[in-house]
């Protein structure tokens, strides 16, 4: 075919500008017999221009010339007189056909020297082409071009005369001169008689092309048509296309037809030695065997045995289990009765390669030393010593028990707190090859266990593929947030990840695409999730959970100053004498720019003082850079966070709550107000079902407990009441908010404000006592970032302040509590000290600003 690559379509492209013959051409004036044509100087020096006097002994040059729209082709020759298919593909040559097709004028096509190609130039291409007439163009369905071309006469290029957007040239036409002789007559009858009996014994030939071949009078004709249907390299029909002496086509014709012939006869022999013994079930063997003999006659097919034996040593050297060993063994005997040419070669051959490329018996040495691992871990983490004592505990059963199964950890943490590097570190302190793969939105079984060979594009799941990778049967395998797995409608990768897991399935894993069990017990497999709730309930019965919560500033503090810094101060091609950031610059951008559990934040902002930096020392700055709080409120402009615990409970109603999230604490306000109605509570601001239950329970608890807590029944029974909670687009949930939402509530009715300095967290029951809660640590750091002063929180709660690090808990007063009573006292100013009166209607500032009189019922 001539083109193989599809391009876009060009229809709205400019067409090229063709320049059209004369209308009349004068007829070549003939030349006296015995001298040579003038020919062309420049068209003579060009590579693969043919000389003027074998021009006249076979052909006739004309003397005018004329501008054709030249279409590089590849691995095809258009003879004169012959109609052939033509497959556009490049984007130029769909350009050049249409444009002669709207123009009704030919084309040249020009055979490329090199057929990887994709855009051939002047020097690409052969000098000598045939003139071809569009008969048909359409577009295919798929949108692939398609034409149909008829050859006209042969010509050579005088010079191209443009490029863009398509290659026009000045060519001179080749009128083919026969001048009858019983030479030229005897070569003409033998090709005929050779094409005949090369047509009969080829399979498969059409009908209409033997009639042809009889029917056909002129040499030149003949010639050209066997010269199309014969299977010959396209360089060598590029010969022939290029031998105006008719007498010598003909003989290396003549040549080529007993080479065909010597083939076909060769051929009809082996179908006859195996005939006799050829029945149904052997017909396919033996067409292979057939073209098998034919590639040995031919000497062709040696770097296929090559591969086979090639595969068939790297089998040997294998460890394989018995059921392996069978499997690849006959793998490699339907190979070898494979042709090369059959979709089923390509196939197998992949398959035997991924097998072998296996780690079936390669392992890397386990290096498990304990203080070597423990400096590892202390150099590449700060703080983190409750999973680093963790993971050392792990390695430590792993040295004296090698053959042991041990639980595969989870590591369960806010983003940006090393829950990644800390995989990365275990494989470097224990001399393993390391191996990530995201499970983040896969929802397709087949990620996992691969596809069956029987599908198109059939490739092993993510388990075996990592393994190939890292060429070792025993590496460090990160299996990257799996609490983010999907399912979808070609099954539950989950479900997949349950024999990779389980220490008693995974030592027969079996992938799909290899069909045979592979052995994943010696796999060191890791896991993280960012919320451990969404983690499917049967892959975490399999793991050992870890959990990793955020930084305190001090710490945050410390991995700037030992890490962040000096490595975007490198990424911004600084040194440590151009620029220098202090301890209070460092403490501004924790404290005022970033609100995070991790440091990916706070890496950010360094890095944007770094690139600041950067831009001044590429503008010739030469003197050292110090960075303060005063250069980073500069560089980094106005302070992101805002310190609005007290201003937002300077009134009766709002109280400060504590919040987990999937990155880290959050303080949470939670603001009431009442107005006259029917007793009503309406809730705001994104809450989810659990929180809209806390509140119930916590109005229920105030209209139950009034009188003990001095508020009017009867005020309360007209009082509608608006609960609202800030940030209404973040959805917000969670059962530890019935604390705060009672205390809001109570401020509201009371007039009693609550003290700016207190936040609390905790669930509260109908009967007012104080349930424990989760994310103790996360809520904790929240605290004290916002500046709270004392937390209040359930007593059974107090057990996990041990997980606090000592710079968090000596800044805080931790209060217990049993009863919502505690909470109250804890929380609300004294009665008398409150200031204002029990139901209070808006500030007089509020009602200026609004315009109207708010009335609000009174205690």
């Amino acid at each position: 075919m001539a083109e193989k690559k599809t391009s876009k379509k060009a229809s709205a492209r400019k067409k090229p500008a063709i320049r059209k013959k004369p209308a009349a051409k004068k007829p070549a004036a003939k030349k006296p017999a015995g001298k040579k044509p003038s020919g062309n100087k420049g068209a003579s020096k060009r590579r693969g221009a043919k000389k003027s006097t074998s021009r006249n002994r076979a052909g006739q040059m004309s003397d005018d010339t004329e501008e054709l729209v030249i279409v590089p082709v590849r691995n095809m020759i258009l003879f004169p007189g012959v109609v052939l298919p033509l497959m556009l593909g490049r984007e130029r040559s769909v350009i050049a056909v249409r444009a002669a097709v709207a123009e009704e004028r030919e084309i040249g096509l020009l055979l490329q020297r090199d057929e990887r190609e994709e855009t051939p130039g002047p020097d690409d291409l052969y000098q000598v082409g045939t003139v071809g007439d569009i008969m048909r163009y359409w577009t295919a369905p798929d949108g692939r071009h398609q034409a149909i071309c008829q050859g006209q006469s042969r010509f050579e290029v005088v010079e191209f005369v443009a490029t863009d957007p398509v290659l026009i040239a000045r060519v001179r036409r080749i009128e083919e001169v026969e001048r009858p002789s019983r030479a030229l007559e005897a070569r003409f009858v033998a090709l005929k008689a050779r094409a005949q009996e090369v047509l009969a014994m080829a399979q498969g030939t059409p009908e209409d092309l033997e009639q042809a071949v009889q029917g056909i009078e002129s040499p030149a004709m003949l010639a050209d048509l066997v010269a199309t249907f014969l299977d010959m390299p396209a360089s060598e029909k590029q010969e022939l296309l290029e031998t105006f002496d008719l007498k010598k086509r003909l003989d290396r014709l003549l040549e080529a037809l007993g080479e065909a012939h010597a083939v076909l006869e060769l051929s009809m022999k082996i179908r006859q030695d195996t005939k006799e013994t050829l029945d149904s079930a052997q017909r396919e063997y033996y067409l292979r065997e057939q073209l098998r003999q034919i590639q040995r006659e031919l000497g062709e097919g040696d770097d296929v045995v090559s591969e086979i034996q090639e595969l068939r040593e790297r089998v040997d050297e294998l460890d394989l289990t018995e059921d392996a060993e069978r499997e690849v063994r006959r793998e490699l005997r339907r190979l070898e009765r494979t042709p090369e040419q059959a979709a089923e070669h390509s196939m197998l051959r992949t398959w035997l390669e991924v097998f072998t490329e296996l780690p079936w018996n390669e392992r890397s040495r386990d290096l498990v030393d304990l203080d070597r691992a423990q400096e590892v871990l202390d150099a590449d983490h700060h703080g983190l010593e409750k999973v680093k004592r963790r993971i050392i505990e792990f390695l430590a059963v792993k040295k004296l028990n090698p053959e042991g199964q041990g639980p595969t950890l989870c590591l369960v943490g806010p983003p940006g707190v090393g829950k990644t590097s800390l995989g990365q570190s275990v494989a470097r302190a224990t001399g393993r090859e390391f191996v990530r793969i995201s499970l983040g939105g896969t929802h397709d079984e087949s990620e996992i266990r691969g596809h069956r060979r029987t599908y198109v594009g059939a490739m092993p799941g993510k388990i075996i593929e990592g393994l190939r990778k890292a060429k070792t049967r025993n590496p460090v395998f990160l299996l990257d947030e799996i609490d983010k797995l999907g399912q979808g409608m070609h099954g539950d990768p989950a479900s997949a990840l349950l024999e990779v897991l389980d220490p008693a399935q995974n030592g027969t894993f079996q992938d799909n695409y290899l069909g045979v069990p592979f052995d994943l017990s010696e796999v060191l497999f890791i896991a993280t999730a960012n919320v451990e709730e969404r983690i499917p309930h049967p892959l975490h019965d399999r793991m050992d959970v870890i959990r990793l919560a955020g930084y305190t500033e001090e710490e945050k503090l410390s991995i700037a100053k030992e890490h962040l810094f000096a490595r975007q101060r490198a990424a911004a091609g600084l040194k440590a004498s151009q620029l220098r950031i202090s301890v209070a610059g460092l403490k501004e951008i924790i404290s005022s720019y970033t609100r995070e559990a991790g440091v990916r934040e706070l890496e950010r902002k360094i890095a944007a003082v770094c690139r600041h930096a950067a831009t001044k020392f590429a503008s010739r700055r030469r003197k050292l850079m110090s960075i303060g709080p005063d250069e980073v409120r500069e560089i980094l402009g106005p302070e992101r966070r805002e310190h609005e615990v007290a201003d937002r409970t300077a009134q009766p109603g709002v109280a400060t709550g504590l919040a987990w999230t999937p990155v880290g604490g959050e303080i949470l306000f939670i603001e009431a107000a009442a107005s006259p109605g029917k007793g009503e509570l309406r809730l705001t601001g994104q809450l989810g079902d659990v929180m809209k239950e806390s509140a119930y329970a916590a109005m229920t608890l105030i209209r139950t407990r009034a009188a003990a807590l001095g508020i009017d029944a009867e005020m309360l029974a007209k009082s509608d009441v608006h609960m609202h909670i800030p940030a209404g687009a973040v959805p917000k949930d969670g059962p530890s908010a019935g604390v705060a939402i009672t205390v809001a509530l109570v401020s509201l009715f009371t007039g009693r404000r609550v003290r700016s300095t207190v936040a609390m967290t905790g669930e509260i029951s109908l009967r007012g006592r104080v349930l424990p809660v989760g994310g103790l640590k996360e809520k904790t750091l929240a605290a004290l970032a916002a500046g709270i002063k004392t937390v209040l929180l359930p007593a059974k709660n107090m057990a996990d302040l041990i997980e606090l690090p000592e710079s968090a808990s000596s800044k805080l007063t931790f209060q217990p509590l049993e009863t919502i009573d505690e909470a109250l006292e804890a929380a609300l100013e004294p009665a008398k000290s409150a200031g204002a009166k029990k139901v209070t209607g808006p500030s007089s500032r509020a009602r200026k600003a609004s315009g109207s009189k708010a009335t609000q019922p009174r205690s």
